[in-house]
């Protein structure tokens, strides 16, 4: 148990992030996901609203600071890729 009172501050502030934290990861998975089931399920328009929506909250996210530039670019274009693949394949 902390001893001082700014290790206590340490504390409270560490689980108010854990929290913040868990809520953009599960946000995160969420969205990615949902990309993915429209994918697999073969649904076109339902995988590019999808997309659209993940493109603008991944990049939301990394304006906050919590993922970096290049891991919400890659994970875009990997979504982007599966939805063209798909696209490509219903025209």
């Amino acid at each position: 148990m902390a001893n001082h009172k700014s290790a206590e501050k340490r504390i409270r502030q560490t689980e108010k992030r854990t929290e913040r934290n868990r809520y953009y990861r599960t946000r995160i998975k969420n969205i990615i996901k949902a990309v993915r089931e429209a994918v697999s399920a073969n649904d076109v328009s339902k995988a590019q609203e999808s997309l659209k929506i993940a493109n603008k909250e991944l990049h939301k996210f990394v304006s906050k600071g919590i993922i970096k530039k290049n891991t919400a670019s890659r994970r875009v274009s990997r979504l982007n890729a599966s939805v063209k693949k798909i696209a490509t394949k219903a025209a």
